[in-house]
């Protein structure tokens, strides 16, 4: 096939839905129903362990940015993976991305029954994982700009919520609301009185380090968004820098007002913990205006799942390192052979909820964690490789430089082997380190086994 022949997505995606999307996949399950598992790690301390992790995916991103301001198409880190380091890491890039994305789809349904649960307890999780997956599907097959409608007012539901919680969540802390005879009264002075900032020692602020780097997979959808995006080289440089404030706001801010409304010793993880604090203290209102919210997250970022997924698909099947139909566009330009094939892998988190409800999330999210640090590994040494092919003159021509160049690099790579290092250490995520290990010969394997099978057809 031609160049001028191939199959081209529609760049429909304008600056505010790039900017929501953006900011969409910094908000999501892992910090409205993660949180209560690293709460429970660090206590306090996990404001200082999201400031770590954040400043960890901002570099990431700018490693992509890098490239996606320079070269910007859809597939993103794959892509470059195949043309600045070797088809191979093309091929291992590309599925590990998809593997990782299908595996944050079936955590993000997992929990979408317990969001249904609170307002009608007799309904089955798996019908509620099955009828999200049908209406998510769904408009991801109409065109790439239904999408980015429904991620900009999913993510605006999000962004509202969680400013709206910190706020009444501060006048519950200021006013000392609380119905609840088994809770303290709230006060801004549980972050240091239940044990101090550190109760559990450096160490479980450093262990919470795995599921808050979790909370920031999906971020790099940023990078998958450049290749249908109306004015990439403006809008992804100003989405990649908001990152900052964001995680200062949506993170450190609404953590320490709930664990000022609830001790975190109190928090159960039973509920979101943006649930329970307003439960506890007898706000029932906006205990059910926030699991409405938190049940948007889910579904949003489900709903970015999908899509990333259809267009890493349709990037594979370019390199012809995936099967050709994938590359299959609708009528309006949606990659629709992707998004199916995506949507019925997407099936087997049914099963898992039918059969596994209450061990789903918290095993799918380590699994889903080793497959997001694989794909940040390959981006940053991706970058190196950019950077060494375009050269000097190159390089000193960038619109959008990763701060700190190689020095930056290299502090990723430490930071997130010591995230690998802290997994094997436990015993919740040992298996995810074998899965991954599992999975990365399976890629490597399976890349082998086409450029032979290839070799042979021609």
């Amino acid at each position: 096939m031609s160049k001028a022949n191939e199959p081209e997505l529609h760049r429909s995606l304008k600056n505010r839905h790039v900017q929501m999307i953006a900011l969409g996949g910094a908000i999501g399950t892992g910090l409205f129903y993660g949180s209560a598992s690293s709460i429970a790690l660090a206590g306090p301390s996990i404001l200082f362990t999201y400031l770590v992790g954040g400043a960890i995916i901002f570099l990431v991103m700018r490693a992509l940015g890098e490239m996606s301001v320079d070269h910007p198409v859809s597939g993103a880190f794959s892509l470059y993976a195949y043309e600045y380091w070797s088809p191979r890491a093309g091929f291992v890039s590309g599925w590990n991305y998809w593997f990782n994305y299908v595996l944050v789809s079936m955590a993000e349904l997992s929990v979408i029954g317990l969001y249904i649960n609170y307002w009608l307890p007799g309904v089955p999780a798996w019908v509620s994982a099955l009828v999200a997956l049908v209406v998510i599907t769904f408009i991801n097959l109409v065109s790439v700009k239904a999408f980015g409608e429904f991620e900009f007012w999913f993510a605006i539901i999000k962004v509202v919520a969680v400013i709206g919680m910190i706020v009444l969540g501060a006048i519950v802390v200021i006013a000392g609301i609380n119905n609840s005879s088994s809770l303290p009264d709230p006060s801004f002075t549980h972050l240091w009185r239940e044990g101090g900032w550190f109760p559990n020692g450096f160490g479980g602020a450093a262990m919470a380090l795995v599921p808050v780097m979790f909370s920031f997979g999906g971020i790099e959808l940023i990078g998958v968004t450049a290749g249908e995006a109306e004015d990439p080289k403006r809008t992804i440089p100003r989405a990649i820098n908001q990152i900052v404030y964001r995680i200062l706001i949506f993170y450190v801010g609404s953590l320490a007002v709930i664990m000022s409304v609830v001790p975190w010793n109190r928090i159960d993880g039973e509920l979101s913990p943006f649930v329970q604090i307003f439960d506890n203290v007898g706000i029932s209102f906006a205990a059910h205006i926030l699991n409405l919210v938190v049940l948007t997250a889910a579904l949003s970022v489900y709903n970015s799942a999908l899509y990333s997924n259809g267009r890493m698909l349709f990037t594979l099947a370019g390199q012809k390192n995936a099967p050709g139909f994938l590359t299959r566009l609708s009528s309006r330009g949606a990659p629709f052979a992707g998004v199916m094939v995506s949507s019925l892998a997407g099936l087997v988190s049914v099963l898992v909820v039918f059969l596994w409800q209450e061990f789903a999330f918290s095993y799918l999210l380590s699994v889903a964690l080793i497959a997001g640090i694989i794909n940040w590994v390959m981006i940053m040494i991706t970058q190196l490789k950019f950077r060494a092919k375009i050269g000097a003159d190159g390089v000193s021509q960038l619109a959008f430089k990763l701060p700190g160049g190689k020095v930056s690099t290299v502090i990723v790579l430490v930071a997130l082997g010591y995230v690998v290092v802290q997994m094997a250490l436990s015993p919740n995520y040992r298996t995810a380190i074998a899965v991954g290990i599992v999975w990365l010969a399976v890629l490597l394997g399976a890349y082998e086994v086409k450029k032979r099978w290839g070799a042979k057809a021609r």
